[in-house]
């Protein structure tokens, strides 16, 4: 059986060749290696903290190495990553143990050649009070390397955010997010869920922002347990539930949301309507369209059907509705804590992405009744993503105008346009923009 530290290497080798997300390739080795909780719990908190501090890491390297960075081969640039974070932010694991490990991890990897390399950098490093130089960087250098953001981001957010509001999300990005659940309130109470759970030695505790949503510790195969085969509640981060809270449907009303998978918003907003009245639920793939619909099966939502569509093209048989939901593609960049990866992507893999959404926002217009509501949302933090696509398609339809849904939750400023920033409200960064066609 593989150590942790060997699987935590191997999924980080494989986080550089494939270019797949990291939850992703985090659940399948699990599936594929037998693991401890304690290995699992060490495995993630490494290969995640590597991610999210890897700009810091590298920079180290740069630092202490006498080899130019580029030559030194991936597997021991991910040991010495690893030995550096453990050193830097793992006050459990005791120096002598993060550089004889990653030492012998390069027998592991089949450099037993290198050991010298290694264990000389992370000790030089334990020699110098483990402490990173900044002294030669600019203010704007020292950022990016102290919370490992390219400078391209720390740029857009300062001049959008203010350096404030910036140096609070960054700190805000590191380390494992906490995981909401939405109750099914058609069916349940709020206490009964929490019990049901303690029952199963899951933790649940109430949120104190809106009503409905609790936190969940010990996660890890939440799908097995009996309350959520029972339908009791669903998975979905408190800012997409605080959207619903600001789409606010009503019973028998007919919604309409587009983008739906993997389906927290449908959901979410047949249970606000009391289980009466119509929900369409849309997205563009088959796979996810099944997901959908074995949701609203497992929590007993009848009153929602769930369909294939392609979001930016026109389909007439989508009904007129009172309430239509446009959760548009987008960079990602509010799910950072959970993603890290998505923030090393390159500024160019942004610029397409108006386009699309301004698409979307734009078919998704015809399918509001008038007098109904057009909300549209994205997770990320973005200008050029969120008001700016907001804005220019107001300037394009006249038969549109911004309103003000209240919603009184801490943290969530009340306006047509809304940012939801982690740092308030303890969930993903997220957009909501809420507009009433009038003709």
């Amino acid at each position: 059986m593989k150590t942790a530290r060997q699987i935590a290497l191997d999924l980080l080798v494989k986080m550089d060749t494939s270019g797949a997300y990291s939850n992703i390739i985090l659940d399948n080795m699990f599936t594929a290696e037998k693991t401890t909780p304690r290995d699992k719990a060490f495995v993630t908190a490494v290969f995640y903290g590597v991610l999210e501090r890897k700009m810091t890491l590298d920079y180290l390297i740069r630092y202490y190495s006498s080899v130019e960075f580029d030559k030194i081969s991936v597997a021991v640039v991910q040991i010495l990553r690893m030995g550096f974070y453990q050193l830097l932010y793992m006050d459990s694991v005791p120096e002598s143990a993060a550089v004889n490990e990653s030492v012998a991890l390069m027998d592991y990897a089949g450099i037993p050649q290198a050991k010298g390399f290694v264990n000389a950098i992370l000790r030089n490093f334990i020699r110098d009070g483990k402490a990173i130089d900044y002294k030669n960087l600019t203010d704007e250098a020292k950022l990016s390397i102290e919370y490992s953001c390219p400078k391209w981001l720390i740029k857009k957010w300062n001049g959008e955010l203010g350096a404030e509001k910036t140096l609070s999300l960054f700190k805000a990005s590191f380390g494992r997010p906490p995981i909401y659940a939405r109750v099914n309130t058609v069916k349940f109470s709020t206490d009964e869920v929490i019990d049901k759970l303690a029952h199963e030695k899951i933790k649940a505790v109430k949120n104190n922002l809106i009503d409905g949503c609790i936190e969940i510790s010990n996660t890890r195969g939440i799908e097995t347990c009996s309350a959520f085969r029972k339908g009791m509640f669903h998975i979905q981060d408190i800012s997409s539930q605080i959207c619903c809270k600001i789409i606010s449907p009503i019973f028998n009303e007919t919604v309409v949301d587009l983008c739906a998978a993997p389906g927290g918003k449908t959901f979410t907003c047949a249970e606000l309507m009391a289980n009466r009245g119509k929900v369409f639920s849309y997205d563009l793939y088959n796979g996810k369209v099944d997901v959908i619909r074995s949701g609203a099966k497992r929590l007993g939502l009848d009153i929602i059907t769930a369909s294939e569509n392609d979001a930016g093209c026109p389909n007439p048989d989508i009904p007129k509705a009172d309430k239509v939901i446009c959760d548009v593609p987008c960079s990602g960049l509010g799910v950072i804590r959970r993603k890290p990866e998505i923030k090393y992507k390159p500024m160019k893999t942004l610029e397409g992405l108006p386009e699309i959404q301004s698409r979307i926002i734009n078919n998704a217009a015809d399918y509001v009744k008038v007098g109904g509501t057009l909300i549209y949302s994205t997770c990320t933090v973005s200008k050029a993503e969120n008001e700016d696509v907001v804005s220019e398609f107001l300037k394009n339809h006249d038969n549109f105008v911004p309103i003000v849904v209240p919603i009184g939750v801490k943290g969530v400023a009340d306006s047509h346009m809304r940012t939801m920033l982690p740092q308030n409200t303890g969930g993903d960064g997220f957009f909501a923009a809420t507009l009433r066609r009038v003709k």
